[in-house]
C-alpha cells in the first residue's frame, strides 16, 4: 500500500471517571451523546473516514469491543480492524501494539494516532494539518500536534516551540511542522498564564503522526522490554469473531506507561504541527459547558433541564422523563441520571475522579455501572428492584440473539412490546409477538432471538432468591463470550 495512504490508529480505552456519572468505567465517554447525535468516537471516525485514509485500526478492551463495532454500523461505516487489550496499560503499549501489527503489512506504513473521545470542530482544517505534518513524518520524524493555547489551562500538558508561534501559523493551509524542544508536565495557574502568554507554547494534544518503522525504532531504542512483550503479545494473538485479541500471558508483563514518558520525551526527532482552534479534550464538565450554546445568562442546559434565576450553570438531565430545575445557581454544574447525581461547583469539576474514587471504595455499583448495561445483540436497563423480584427493559437488534442459558435461582416473564421474537424454551421454539408474554422457569434452558428486521423490545420481570448477573450458565452463544 503507498506511504501516502494514512492508516488512523484510534484509542478507545479509558477509566470513565471524569465525566461522571454520564461517563463511566463500564461506558466511558467516547461512547456516550454527549451532545446528542452522535458520539465521540463516532465523530472520531467520521473525521477519519476520507479521501487518503485507510479503515482504522481501533485499539481497545475487551469489554468494549460489541460497543466499537455496534457504533460503527450506527453510523453506517464498516468496522476496522480492533485490537482487544486484555487489561488497560496505557497509551505506550497500545502504541506500540497497533504499529507492530501495521509493520507486518508495510514497515513504511504512515500511522496517524488519535485519542476517541476528543472533539474537533473543523474536520477539514485538521486533515489539512494531518497533511502538513506528512513531508516530516516520510522523513522519520515523529510528529505531534500542538492546540494553540485560548486560556491558562492547569489539565494539559504542553509543548514548547523553539520559537514563539506567529500569528496564523497554525491555521488551514498555512500549518507547518516546526521544531519541538520539549514536553512540559501540567503547571500550576500561575506557570500556566505565563506559557500562554509567551506564545511559545501549545497543548499537547496526544495526536500523533509517524511511520511504523519510525515509532518502533524509537520504542526499541528507549524501552527495549517492553518492545518484547509486546511482540510476544501479538505473536500469540487469537482471532476472536470481528477482533484480534492480544495473548493475555503475555500481556500480563507489559508495563503501564504513557506513549510520552515511554518514548517521545527521549527521542530527538520530533515535530509538531500547530492546530488552531475547535479542540477539546471533553475533560470535565466545565469543558462540555465550553462546548455548549449558553443562554443569556451564561447557563447550558440539556435535556428537561429548567434554570430560574441562575448564571453561568451546566444543568443536564440524561433521562427522557427526569425534570431537573435550578434555581438561584451560580457555576454550578447539575447532571442528574436515574440512578445517579452530580452536584459540583464548576471550577472544582476537574476532581470528579474524587467522587467516583469515594463511591467505588463503599462499594457502589454507580461508581463504574452504567444505568444501560450494552451487550453484542443490544442493551437492557433496570425498571424496578425489591425483594426476590427485577424489571428489566430489554431491546434486541434485528438479527440478535441471545446466548442459549439457564438459571439455578431465577425465573423469568418476557413480555413483548415491539418487534417479534423467537423463543426457545427447553425443546420447544415459538414466536412471541407484541402484546404476548412466555414464561421461563426456573433451570430451564432458554434462548430469546429477534428474527425480524426492526428492533425487539420487551420487558422482563426476574423473580427469585437471586437476581446477580452471575447466575448464568450459558450452554452456547453466537458471540463467543466466556
Amino acid at each position: 500500500m503507498p506511504i501516502e495512504t494514512i492508516h488512523p490508529v484510534i484509542l478507545c480505552g479509558g477509566s470513565g471517571t471524569r465525566l461522571w456519572p454520564l461517563s463511566r468505567q463500564s461506558y466511558p465517554k467516547q461512547f456516550a451523546r454527549v451532545f446528542g447525535g452522535t458520539s465521540p468516537f463516532q465523530e472520531t471516525v467520521e473525521r477519519l473516514a476520507a479521501s487518503g485514509f485507510a479503515p482504522p485500526v481501533v485499539v481497545t478492551g475487551a469489554e468494549f469491543r460489541f460497543v466499537v463495532a455496534e457504533q460503527f454500523g450506527e453510523i453506517g461505516r464498516a468496522a476496522g480492524r480492533i485490537l482487544i487489550e486484555p487489561a488497560a496499560r496505557n497509551t505506550g503499549p497500545a502504541i506500540l501494539a497497533a504499529a507492530m501489527f501495521l509493520a507486518k503489512e508495510d514497515p513504511e506504513a504512515l500511522l496517524l494516532v488519535c485519542p476517541s473521545d476528543h472533539v474537533i470542530a473543523d474536520g477539514a482544517a485538521f486533515r489539512a494539518a494531518v497533511q502538513a505534518g506528512m513531508a516530516a513524518a516520510r522523513e522519520g520524524r515523529l510528529v505531534t500536534f500542538g492546540i494553540v493555547p485560548t486560556r491558562p489551562e492547569t489539565g494539559f500538558g504542553y509543548l514548547e516551540l523553539e520559537a514563539p508561534l506567529g500569528n496564523g501559523a497554525a491555521e488551514a493551509g498555512a500549518a507547518r511542522a516546526m521544531p519541538l524542544r520539549g514536553f512540559v508536565e501540567k503547571p500550576d495557574a500561575e506557570r500556566a498564564a505565563a506559557l500562554v502568554a509567551d506564545g511559545q507554547h501549545l497543548w499537547n494534544g496526544g495526536i500523533f503522526l509517524f511511520t511504523a518503522a519510525a515509532i518502533l525504532a524509537a520504542f526499541e531504542a528507549h524501552q527495549p522490554a517492553l518492545v518484547g512483550h509486546v511482540r510476544r503479545a501479538l505473536a500469540g494473538a487469537q482471532s476472536d469473531l470481528a477482533f484480534c485479541r492480544l495473548d493475555p500471558a503475555a500481556w500480563e508483563a507489559v508495563a503501564d506507561i504513557s506513549v510520552d514518558y515511554a518514548v517521545m520525551e527521549k527521542v530527538e526527532n520530533l515535530a509538531v504541527v500547530p492546530l488552531a482552534g475547535g479542540w477539546s479534550d471533553l475533560g470535565s464538565w466545565d469543558a462540555i459547558a465550553r462546548e455548549m450554546e449558553a443562554d443569556g445568562q451564561g447557563n447550558t442546559l440539556a435535556g428537561l433541564a429548567r434554570a430560574l434565576d441562575c448564571e453561568g450553570s451546566l444543568l443536564r438531565s440524561e433521562s427522557g422523563d427526569q425534570v431537573l430545575v435550578g434555581l438561584g445557581l451560580r457555576n454550578i454544574a447539575a447532571i442528574a441520571m436515574k440512578d445517579a447525581v452530580l452536584v459540583a461547583d464548576l471550577a472544582q469539576s476537574q476532581r470528579v475522579g474524587e467522587a467516583v474514587a469515594l463511591l467505588r471504595a463503599e462499594g457502589m455499583a454507580q461508581a463504574t455501572g452504567f444505568p444501560r448495561c450494552h451487550r453484542p445483540w443490544g442493551w437492557y436497563e433496570q425498571l424496578a428492584r425489591g425483594h426476590r423480584f427485577q424489571v428489566k427493559r430489554i431491546m434486541v437488534h434485528p438479527g440478535g440473539i441471545l446466548s442459549l442459558q439457564s438459571h439455578v435461582h431465577r425465573a423469568e416473564h418476557w413480555v413483548v412490546v415491539e418487534g417479534t421474537a423467537r423463543v426457545t424454551i427447553g425443546e420447544e421454539v415459538r414466536l412471541v409477538t407484541e402484546n404476548q408474554s412466555v414464561y421461563v422457569p426456573l433451570g430451564e434452558v432458554h434462548r430469546l432471538e429477534n428474527p425480524g428486521k426492526v428492533d425487539l423490545h420487551l420487558v422482563e420481570v426476574q423473580s427469585g432468591s437471586y437476581l446477580g448477573e452471575d447466575d448464568i450458565t450459558r450452554h452456547e452463544d453466537a458471540y463467543a463470550r466466556r
